[in-house]
Order: structure tokens, then C-alpha cells, then sequence
């Protein structure tokens, strides 16, 4: 059994839509980033690429590559769990918390409380390593 941390922060700005687990949220802001930037999503890619020993997010879909330009993270989730497949693992558990002053889906902090970005955690046990 291996365990993976992931982590991931993006920055609220108006003009995006805001996708949290592949879910769109109505919100004046959305993250920005490449892909659709749900923090969420990478977080638990993160966790478990870690699991994995496979590096991060950014090491597999890069933002230089134009192929994941607005792509979906739950696209990018389908690959990382197609890479866990192919290694013969399975999860066990996937755990998060996601940090946001607004919309509100708990109390924020720093740069969050002043809805300047949004952070997600993610913990991953797999088995069959």
C-alpha cells in the first residue's frame, strides 16, 4: 500500500467559470489556469500520481502543451487512473478539503478569505505497488 499528498491552488478571477469536481459552480469568478484549473480534480490527481511515485500533474500535462488548453481535469483524472489501472493498483480511499471564502464552502484564510484564490488538499491510499 502507498499513500500520495496532493495539493493545488489557483487564483479566482472574473471572466472564468468556476469548475470544483468536474461540478460547474455559479460564482462571479472562476480559477484560472490552463485547463479548466478545478482544484479539486488536482489535487486528487496529485495525490495519487504521488502514490504512484509518478511526480506531479504539471510533469504529465503540462501547460506548455497546447493538447490541455481549457481541456476538463476530469479528462486528465480518466489518464491518471488509466495509469493506475495499467500498474495493476486499485484506490482504497481519496480524502479532501477544499479551502474558499466565496463561494462559501467553508472559512478561508489569507489570500483565500480575500477571494484571491482557492486551495484544495487531497490524501490517497492505493494498494498493489
Amino acid at each position: 500500500m502507498r499513500v500520495g499528498i496532493g495539493y493545488d491552488i489557483h487564483p479566482l478571477v472574473p471572466g472564468r467559470k468556476l469548475i470544483v469536481g468536474g461540478i460547474e459552480i455559479p460564482h462571479s469568478k472562476g480559477l484560472d489556469g490552463h485547463s479548466d484549473a478545478d482544484v479539486l480534480t488536482h489535487a486528487v490527481c496529485d495525490a495519487l500520481l504521488g502514490a504512484m511515485g509518478e511526480g506531479d500533474l504539471g510533469a504529465h500535462f503540462p501547460a506548455s502543451d497546447q493538447r490541455y488548453k481549457d481541456i476538463s481535469s476530469l479528462k486528465l483524472l480518466e489518464a491518471v487512473m488509466s495509469m493506475l489501472t495499467r500498474r495493476g493498483c486499485r484506490v482504497v480511499n481519496v480524502d479532501a478539503v477544499i479551502n474558499a471564502q466565496a463561494p462559501r464552502l467553508g472559512p478561508g484564510q489569507g489570500a483565500v478569505g480575500r477571494e484571491e484564490a482557492m486551495i484544495a488538499q487531497a490524501v490517497c491510499l492505493i494498494e498493489g505497488l
